[in-house]
């Protein structure tokens, strides 16, 4: 190992506090002690034997992500480098011995652009470098996938193992099960003539494609904001979004007690009721069921600020005769639909002198009733375009907005974050200096397209007039 002089060297003190912590006060007992560094990745692997494809030619990814964990976290120097808190040479090997006759193992994607030597199902990899913590430590990833021999239940383990000196490793393993069980989730659409403030009976369900049964089931559901799930059953637990988060989610979470079987369907004893409110639009919901035992599942309950429901129990009952089409990996679906908002600009009339400057307020209101999210592009700005008025140049220009390109719409482009709230309305301020007097110089703001959902499209510009003639 260094010693911990060298460590001093090359570590910023404050890296070094928080990494060594009680050992500096003792410098000579913490160079007798070796540095303890975890092997990371996941615990479990489940092989379905009904993968879904990928590109042409195209290795799948990595099921196994592997990594090492050491103490502390990163913290850059004064340069902003961050060092390593160990330099010298050792070895991790990555056993899957026990893999053969169950699953094919990739290691090409083990140990990073430097790779793994590979006798048959070991690799071995040699590094030279650790640092705190685990975001400078990746490993590498290793493929799994069924082969002709592989069966429903077959199993087996990744064992991974490390040495190095000065250094003290706790290693992993990662368990292997082919064809356990693999729950994919009902197809959901919205019903027809569905309106803002119904409430959707979603008929959830799933069917395990797996081939082996198993004991307990998760259902897991999610909304935006503008979903919210009643307290209506009593095997369910619910948290509700935060009011001041616009991109939070309700949450409720189910469990269900006993056995399902593989390659069989079951679907809930009664819809799960969805409300939607007045300003709802294309808002998400998504859900999924998990093979987890009824004891670990409560023990999710403490990952949030969930309450119990307080009606009859949600049951599993079986479904005969699921056409395995109406099932997919990953269900979601967005609504309603259906429902409109309403986009106002408006500008202003103004009289001015030449060479005087004058604040021109555009004003932007939704008047809703819907909001506009654009969810899906995680608050994606829309943007309108200003023409100023003839005759005129701009001496400020809101931050928000930027000088238009050669062919493009107009003089201005200006940006509104979304989500857009159903009752919001903003200002955009520019001011401008006129250079001729003109009479009626007509400027205006205006969306360049209607959008969908665009209820009211009429008011979707607004002028700009500078000494206008006539009544106002």
């Amino acid at each position: 190992m260094i010693p911990l002089a060298a460590v001093r060297r090359t570590v910023s003190a404050l890296a070094l506090a928080a990494l060594a912590g009680a050992a500096l006060v003792s410098p000579a007992h913490a160079q007798e002690e070796p540095l303890p560094v975890s092997v990371t990745g996941p615990d479990r692997v489940n092989l379905s034997l009904q993968p879904e494809p990928g590109e042409p030619g195209e290795p799948g990814e990595p099921q196994v992500e592997l990594g090492l964990r050491a103490p502390g976290e990163p913290v850059p120097d004064e340069d902003g480098i961050t060092w390593p808190i160990h330099t010298g040479e050792y070895t991790v090997t990555v056993d899957a011995s026990s893999l053969a006759g169950v699953a094919a193992v990739d290691f090409s994607r083990l140990g990073g652009w430097r790779g793994c030597s590979v006798d048959g199902l070991v690799a071995t990899c040699s590094r030279d470098e650790i640092y705190a913590g685990r975001d400078y430590n990746d490993l590498g990833g290793i493929r799994l996938d069924a082969t002709d021999e592989s069966a429903s239940g077959d199993f087996g383990t990744i064992e991974i193992t490390a040495a190095g000196e000065g250094l003290a490793f706790t290693g992993h393993t990662v368990d292997v099960l082919v064809g356990g069980p693999e729950l994919l989730m009902k197809r959901l659409t919205e019903p027809e003539g569905f309106r803002a403030g119904d409430t959707f009976r979603a008929p959830l369900g799933f069917r395990n494609a797996g081939g082996l049964g198993g004991d307990g089931v998760v259902l897991r559901i999610f909304g935006s904001r503008g979903l919210s799930f009643p307290s209506t059953f009593g095997n369910c637990w619910y948290d509700p979004r935060d009011p001041d988060d616009v991109f939070g989610r309700s949450t409720a979470l189910c469990v269900f007690d006993g056995e399902f079987a593989g390659g069989t369907a079951y679907g809930l004893s009664a819809p799960f009721p969805i409300e939607t409110a007045g300003f709802a639009l294309h808002d998400v919901m998504s859900y999924g069921f998990s093979a987890v035992p009824a004891e670990q599942a409560r023990e999710l309950l403490a990952e949030g600020d969930y309450r119990a429901g307080d009606g009859p129990e949600l049951e599993l009952v079986r479904v005969p005769d699921a056409d395995p089409a109406d099932y997919t990996r990953y269900a979601e679906t967005d609504f309603p639909t259906t429902n409109t908002f309403d986009l106002d600009l408006t500008g202003e009339r103004l009289r001015a002198r030449k060479g005087s400057t004058v604040s021109v307020d555009i004003g932007f209101t939704n008047h809703g009733p819907a909001w506009l999210a654009l969810l899906r592009s995680g608050g994606e700005p829309i943007g309108f375009w200003v023409d100023l008025p003839p005759g005129t140049t701009a001496t400020t220009v809101p931050e928000s907005c930027r000088p238009g390109w050669e062919g493009a719409e107009g003089d201005y482009l200006c940006f509104i974050d979304t989500p857009i709230l159903e009752d919001a309305s903003r200002t955009f301020t520019f001011g401008l200096r006129v250079d001729e007097v003109i009479k009626n110089a007509t400027g205006r703001a205006f969306f360049a397209y209607t959008m969908p959902n665009e209820g009211n499209p009429a008011n979707d510009s607004g002028t700009i007039v500078l000494n206008p003639t006539g009544e106002h």
